[in-house]
């Protein structure tokens, strides 16, 4: 029998409670003052009102800890759902059945993956710098959608986690850290997945975000053990998983001994789940310098998983005109890659897009950016219907920033 706890004061709670309980449900109606630090042992869902006062992020925090599913019931702000990744709510006057229907779902019917296209992980990485990683990743998470991928943009920077800074999303959602509690408590599936992430709506179509933590002192949640089985999860949830990684992967960091968690355990445990790495490097001798150092450790890492070397921010200061050629010799000589992706530094693009907190086709439609990240994507297998022809984007959502 399915137990449900159904927070509210007045009326429609009873009500709603006692349709529930003529459908074989056990139904517990709690007070809104009686709902914080109430045990959730044995409790399959939490049916709450979505007003700012009931639905918080210490709730939610509590019931991914203890494995409930939480369900809006009510009118009140529909918003305050968004916020915590929830499903839309259901009106108080849904019938029984239709609840107890919700609650098994709890999120859209994800649909099983292509044979013909497998689900994969791809893994962004870079050297310490700043050389563009996230940035990167979330355009190319973007041009993965508009290839009709479904795709997932998953922030697992445990020293700087930036992905929803850049799209303008709130940090008290769960998230990541709450997706990889579940993993430890064997509860999280592609249906769970899809409730923790946040859809965020691009020119290419809607995108769903699992962001990272909101504050970088909770690293150790992201366990490697938990998050390499999030990422397994992930896979059956969507076809294109993009993560987002810190720079530092601690590959050595074995005298800390048998017990003790490395500080960069979740690059390293994201980096050795990826079917694809795709290693960013900032166009300038310091930027290339880094890259060589670190390069050579991640491919001892990452064995013989296909790496894709992409140089970022390509301009002609800092390495003088041929700035291509030059990257391409020393990769070549000192590092022995011979086949390097480049991207061009549009700062008026990148400057909008973080102004509007968005991704840079939704504000740059054109952006020469935009067109090289394209051709990345088309490399790595997809191949979209380019809309950079148009000046105004592809959808209301490239437009309103505009």
């Amino acid at each position: 029998m399915i137990e449900l706890i159904v927070v509210g004061d007045g009326g429609d709670a009873a009500l709603l409670a006692t349709d529930l309980e003529l459908e074989g449900a056990r139904v517990t109606v709690v007070a809104a003052h009686e709902l914080p630090g109430r045990d959730l042992a044995g409790v399959d869902a939490v049916l709450v009102p979505p007003t700012r006062s009931l639905l918080t992020a210490e709730l939610v925090a509590a019931c991914d800890r203890a494995g409930v599913r939480l369900v809006p019931v009510g009118a009140a702000d529909s918003r305050v759902a968004a916020r915590f990744g929830l499903s839309a709510p259901l009106a108080v006057d849904t019938p029984a059945a239709q609840v107890l229907a919700a609650i098994s779902a709890d999120a859209a019917v994800t649909a099983p993956p292509d044979p013909g296209h497998p689900s994969r992980v791809l893994t962004v990485w870079g050297p310490q710098g700043a050389p563009g990683r996230t940035t990167l990743a979330v355009q190319l998470a973007v041009e993965l959608t508009r290839a009709g991928r479904r795709t997932a943009l998953v922030d697992a920077d445990s020293v700087a986690p930036s992905v929803a800074l850049q799209l303008g999303l709130g940090d008290e959602s769960p998230g990541l850290a709450a997706a990889c509690r579940r993993a430890q408590l064997g509860s999280l599936d592609a249906a769970e997945l899809a409730r923790l992430a946040t859809p965020v709506e691009t020119s290419a179509g809607m995108l769903d975000v699992l962001g990272g933590l909101n504050r970088p002192s909770r690293w150790p949640e992201l366990a490697p053990s938990r998050l390499r089985t999030t990422l397994t999860v992930a896979r059956e949830w969507q076809q294109e998983v993009v993560v987002d990684v810190a720079a530092a992967f601690d590959e050595d960091d074995d005298q800390l001994g048998p017990e003790a968690l490395p500080r960069h355990a979740a690059t390293a445990a994201a980096l050795l789940e990826a079917d694809l790495v795709v290693a960013v490097l900032s166009a300038d001798p310091l930027g290339v310098s880094r890259f060589l150092r670190g390069y050579a450790e991640l491919r001892h890492l990452v064995g013989d998983t296909p790496v894709c070397v992409v140089a970022n921010r390509v301009r002609p200061g800092p390495l003088g005109i041929d700035a291509r050629g030059q990257i391409r010799r020393t990769l070549s000589r000192f590092a022995g890659i011979d086949e390097v992706a480049f991207v061009p530094q549009d700062q008026r693009a990148t400057d909008a897009a973080a102004l509007h907190a968005r991704a840079v086709a939704d504000v740059s439609p054109r952006s020469q950016l935009l067109s090289a990240v394209r051709r990345i994507a088309a490399g790595l297998g997809a191949r979209a219907e380019i809309t950079a022809g148009s000046s105004r984007g592809s959808s209301r959502a490239a437009r309103r920033p505009r």
